[in-house]
């Protein structure tokens, strides 16, 4: 909660639920991540949070772009970025999309596996590839491992069968998970492409560039290591893979940049202690909000993302509760096991905010599920 949100709560009081956003925040992040990986480009993850304010706010300082669809193409380049500064990171493309993002001057595309190289061959005949490679999540909260990458030898094939297709073998990439509070994850996940990077170059390949990912945590409940540390990490595993030869660095933050930049602010719909059979009573009351896994909290899923939230009643007498959205969705419970304690004279009626929510939340809403708007957005 920066000064200026709760400025903006106190005088304004939005109508709930919103999603209020602090610009110089955003700014403020992105300068601690550029000082602390100096020799890396920043490559803003669209996804987390693609509000032309935010868009606007980090062209201005410099930050190029990475895009999952040719929609968000369009918000960049609508927003002022170069096409140049855009790389197409997703390994899952329609050909249309292609086709648009290479004729507006994309030049930069991911991909993992033959039947995509294929489609980028013919869609978008000499740009610059690179290949996501498959790593270990472990330690992140939002894991990302099954759906993309792929192994280190198929790797090897693709990318030397990119340069035969005419294609610029550019380099190689790797997503350690969102929400990764392990810094050992960079460090092996570098090892791994640092092996297949040499062996691609002793094949002749001119790869150069290594796509380290995003990754980097947003601080919810509870402390997570400092961007420092993972540039530590970072930067001492790229020493002691490349030595003195270190390749381009390509970093992709979103949540990192806009987590803490927003938050939301809810109402209480209802509190309750509902009755169970045979006369038991349900230990924990059952705290309904205004927003809920189909309002933006979708990373609720599984009770991974734990948000932090603030409550008019803070530091007075707590008792052990359920949260959960307002509609008629029995999937729409946000936390029930994860131990979360709010304040006993928390009522009906009342505000609540729910803190660092900047990064995936107004993404993640739904179009008017059981009839509720999309969460209102304010930008500051």
């Amino acid at each position: 909660m920066t000064p200026k949100i709760a400025s903006f709560l106190a005088e304004q009081a939005p109508a709930t639920p919103c999603l209020v956003v602090d610009v110089d925040q955003v700014e403020l992040r992105y300068c601690e991540l550029e000082a602390a990986l100096p020799l890396s480009r920043i490559y803003y993850a669209v996804k987390a949070n693609p509000a032309t304010p935010i868009l606007q706010r980090l062209v201005s300082l410099g930050s190029c772009f990475d895009a999952a669809s040719w929609e968000e193409i369009e918000m960049c380049l609508q927003a002022g970025a170069d096409a140049s500064a855009i790389s197409f990171g997703n390994t899952i493309k329609k050909v249309s999309a292609i086709r648009s993002a290479f004729a507006a001057g994309v030049t930069m595309f991911a991909f993992d596996s033959d039947e995509e190289l294929d489609k980028l061959a013919r869609h978008a005949p000499g740009a610059r590839v690179y290949c996501r490679l498959l790593v270990e999540n472990q330690g992140a909260e939002w894991p990302l491992s099954r759906k993309f990458g792929t192994s280190v030898e198929h790797a090897r094939a693709l990318m030397l069968r990119a340069q035969a297709l005419g294609l610029d073998p550019y380099g190689l990439s790797f997503h350690v998970g969102s929400q990764q509070t392990d810094t050992g994850a960079y460090e092996a996940a570098i090892g791994r492409a640092a092996m297949l990077f040499t062996d691609l170059q002793a094949a002749g390949l001119d790869i150069r560039m290594v796509n380290l990912g995003g990754g980097f945590p947003t601080r919810y409940r509870e402390d997570v290591p400092t961007i420092d540390r993972f540039a530590d990490a970072i930067g001492r595993a790229m020493t002691r893979h490349f030595g003195n030869a270190i390749p381009e660095m390509i970093v992709e933050p979103g949540r990192f940049i806009v987590g803490d930049a927003g938050v939301v602010s809810a109402e209480v719909v209802l509190v309750s202690r509902r009755g169970l059979p045979n006369g038991a009573q349900d230990g924990k009351r059952w705290v309904y909000l205004d927003v809920g896994r189909f309002g933006g909290l979708a990373e609720t899923e599984g009770e991974s993302i734990k948000y932090q939230i603030r409550t008019p009643h803070d530091g007075s007498a707590t008792g052990p509760v359920a949260l959960a959205g307002p509609t008629c969705d029995g999937a729409d419970i946000l936390y029930e096991r994860a131990d979360y304690r709010l304040p006993l004279d928390l009522a009906c009626g009342e505000r609540v905010e729910l803190l660092s929510t900047g990064a995936y939340v107004s993404t993640y809403c739904s179009t008017r599920f059981n009839g509720f708007a999309p969460i209102h957005e304010h930008y500051i």
